[in-house]
């Protein structure tokens, strides 16, 4: 009897492998890897949720997260061929489209830009508006990433061009701080942990923010498409099982950060994203949460939002027409809403 009972066990859980194997397509590629210009950032931490969480190998994928100091960097990666994918701004996107290189995003991670660009208590006395950032050295996670578009877009808008400012590479974690706090740079347009941990040290004055929704819509007008995870379109198209298997796995983790609370959400986070501070990194994470996206999908009017920015100062962007619905493909998320 036990010897019956046994091989109909065996065979239920072979049935139920058989079923899984049939409903989950044969991956392109199984050992992928997705550049980041800074992990630690909360506008990337979806991406640290889902390989945290083992949600990447649930989809049978063997994920190597490759960090560098900035978007521009784990960009290049990607169009050097030692990426599959980014974890970065969709500026990127429409960026590659103005140059000749169709790059898709397959999964929205932040529907806010979380930029905020903080002064020395000294500049920040005079400052009245950006025309004040006229010969100041910013830093910036490093030159040609979405930070530093942020502060060319605040520059456009009062007229002044992006060399108007001395742009400096200072990171995105450590570094990014000690630069600041050791008078290196006048100001700096960086994201959360860095921005709060300085601004409660008392290093920096606010005066440009799109952590919130109101900020948003008054530096970006309202609906934008900020941190994604993108990829050519040569790679989605040759790879796309491959591709729905990252984009399942993002949607789980945005599932994730939605209906988490802050302390379950820290118990997934590695320590050392804590930079010695953790309460600090607590109370950063508790404010950004309402900016990542909850289902991954891309709207149009955001993505049209952010082509209206760069056309304002990005000279890929202004000398060329980007046909923006091509930059951003919502099949995968949708895909994986169903199952």
């Amino acid at each position: 009897m036990t010897s019956i009972l046994i091989r109909f066990a065996l065979a239920a859980v072979l049935c139920l492998a058989a079923r899984s194997s049939a409903a989950a397509p044969a991956l392109e590629k199984q050992n992928v890897k997705i550049a980041v210009g800074g992990k630690t950032l909360f506008y990337y931490l979806p991406l640290t949720l889902a390989d945290r969480l083992g949600y990447f190998k649930d989809e049978g994928l063997e994920v190597e997260i490759v960090d560098f100091a900035g978007g521009a960097k784990s960009l290049q990666a990607l169009i050097g061929g030692s990426a599959d994918f980014v974890s970065g701004a969709f500026e990127h996107t429409i960026n590659m489209h103005a140059r000749g290189i169709p790059a898709v995003g397959i999964a929205l991670q932040s529907r806010y830009a979380s930029i905020a660009l903080g002064l020395s208590k000294a500049r920040a006395a005079g400052y009245k508006s950006p025309k004040d950032l006229k010969g100041l050295k910013i830093g910036v996670t490093a030159p040609g990433s979405s930070t530093n578009f942020f502060v060319n877009a605040l520059l456009a808008g009062e007229g002044l061009k992006p060399d108007d400012v001395a742009i400096i590479g200072v990171g995105a974690s450590s570094n990014a701080v000690a630069a600041m706090k050791k008078g290196e740079i006048d100001g700096i347009s960086n994201l959360d942990p860095v921005i709060t941990k300085l601004e409660r040290d008392r290093d920096i004055v606010i005066v440009a923010d799109t952590r919130t929704a109101e900020g948003m819509k008054k530096y970006y007008g309202g609906e934008y498409a900020a941190s994604c995870i993108y990829s050519t379109k040569e790679f989605v198209d040759k790879n796309p099982n491959t591709v729905q298997a990252v984009a399942r796995a993002m949607v789980r983790a945005l599932a994730f950060a939605h209906k988490s609370s802050v302390d379950q959400l820290l118990a997934v986070v590695p320590a050392e994203y804590y930079a010695g501070d953790k309460d600090t990194y607590k109370d950063a994470l508790a404010k950004s949460i309402d900016g990542y996206s909850t289902d991954g999908r891309f709207s149009l009017a955001g993505a049209q939002n952010v082509y209206k920015v760069l056309k304002l100062f990005e000279p890929s962007v202004m000398s060329s027409t980007v046909d923006v619905s091509k930059t951003f493909d919502n099949r995968f998320v949708d895909a994986a809403a169903k199952r």
